[in-house]
């Protein structure tokens, strides 16, 4: 396959939603030269879901690999065990070999959804990482001084508050880094909040393999309630749920934030982007239009066309005229009544008994239809009762017999 150079596709490949190139002027002359790169980008699974921040960088490499660069979608299976410290305000607690083996079980399922994985290369990072001696990490870590690491930010605020800093976590960015050696790759693409861990991995790459590697970091975007997009938060949005979910998901973003996730989670012309933030700025449009059409628009990139506009249809029937879904999950009850804390937590609707107390008293429980608010109710379980749990969750209950 021959490189595409085409300069308006690498203006966009190099700005649209990136925070930062080193060194741009060399990539920029690297890619319009014809000559084929070699471009990886590095996730940890250290959950078992690709969501729509990871998404951003995934699209950066299949638009590499448009232009016909060669790309590496890298799993990082012994780095997760190790646990990044970036913005950690405590040490991470170490996964398993079995809880990082059973996290990255459909992540190959989940990427292809945007790759293409005919022409993706897909490696993990024990290959080489295991087998490092500890001669080679001491050799390693004589490239990288306790001061450096001690400028990064949230060692310099665990230190301030008497929070333990791990040797292990030192020795982080060194295994990240490596992994450009063992690939011996031109350039890394990864989230801004990487940098630190990539310039340790660009110094490595010009000591071991005389190369100056360059570095893409793309624009974090932020969780659906405006907070850092983490699972802890429940503030995601996987690229491998429901349709259903998915819409319902976009359209609870806050305001503030579809400008970005236009530019970021899209891939419409910028052009219509532009437009959009500039509407929004102008108040000349209604959010909730914008939602929708941005809903859309996620959902088709990872569904399709026609589960998007099923997923429209739904979220309007259910959320504008208040009716019940075309398809509510079923659960089959073992008792003939419980108390209503333990049937939300039981059913799953809730996380915790605590969670559905809150729920409860925001008046945010129906069943039937009817709004709850006593959280020592009792509730008989008869034939086909529905219960809703805020705006997105329906349950139809099953008696024993």
């Amino acid at each position: 396959m021959s490189i595409n150079t085409n300069p308006e596709k690498i203006k966009e490949l190099l700005e649209r939603g990136v925070e930062e190139v080193i060194d741009k002027s060399h990539l920029e002359t690297a890619l319009k030269s014809g000559k084929k790169l070699r471009i990886y980008y590095g996730i940890d699974p250290t959950g078992s879901n690709i969501h729509i921040g990871h998404a951003i960088v995934l699209w950066k490499l299949r638009a590499f690999q448009e232009l016909g660069h060669e790309v590496i979608l890298l799993i990082g299976d012994f780095t997760a065990r190790i646990g990044d410290p970036t913005d950690k305000e405590a040490a991470r607690q170490p996964l398993t070999k079995k809880q990082v083996e059973e996290n990255m079980r459909n992540y190959k399922e989940q990427a292809s959804l945007i790759l293409d994985f005919k022409k993706t290369k897909l490696k993990y990072n024990s290959e080489w990482l295991s087998k490092l001696n500890f001669e080679k990490i001491l050799e390693l870590a004589s490239h990288i001084s306790v001061q450096r690491m001690l400028e990064r930010d949230m060692f310099e605020k665990r230190l301030k508050d008497g929070k333990t800093i791990s040797l292990h976590e030192f020795l982080y960015p060194l295994m990240q880094g490596y992994d450009s050696v063992a690939m011996n790759v031109d350039v890394e693409i990864a989230g801004n909040d990487q940098l630190f861990n990539m310039l340790t991995g660009r110094d490595l790459q010009k000591i071991y393999n005389k190369k100056d590697k360059a570095i893409l970091t793309s624009q974090l975007l932020l969780g659906t309630d405006g907070r850092k997009m983490s699972k802890t938060f429940g503030n995601t949005i996987p690229i491998a749920i429901k349709p259903n979910d998915m819409f319902g998901k976009v359209m609870s973003i806050k305001d503030e934030l579809i400008g970005g996730y236009f530019e970021l989670c899209t891939q419409m012309p910028m052009e219509e982007v532009n437009q959009i933030k500039q509407d929004l700025q102008n108040q000349s449009t209604n959010p909730r239009d914008l939602k929708v059409k941005l809903a859309f628009e996620i959902v088709r990139q990872y569904h399709g066309e026609k589960k998007a506009k099923e997923a429209e249809e739904e979220f309007e029937k259910v959320h504008q005229r208040g009716e019940l879904p075309n398809e509510i999950t079923e659960w089959k009850a073992t008792k003939g009544e419980y108390n209503i804390l333990d049937l939300l937590f039981e059913t799953g609707l809730t996380a915790s008994k605590g969670e559905a107390k809150r729920m409860i008293l925001g008046k945010a429980v129906e069943i039937n239809g009817q709004t709850k608010n006593d959280w020592q109710e009792i509730i008989k379980i008869e034939n086909g009762i529905i219960i809703q749990v805020g705006k997105r969750k329906f349950l139809k209950i099953l008696p024993k017999n």
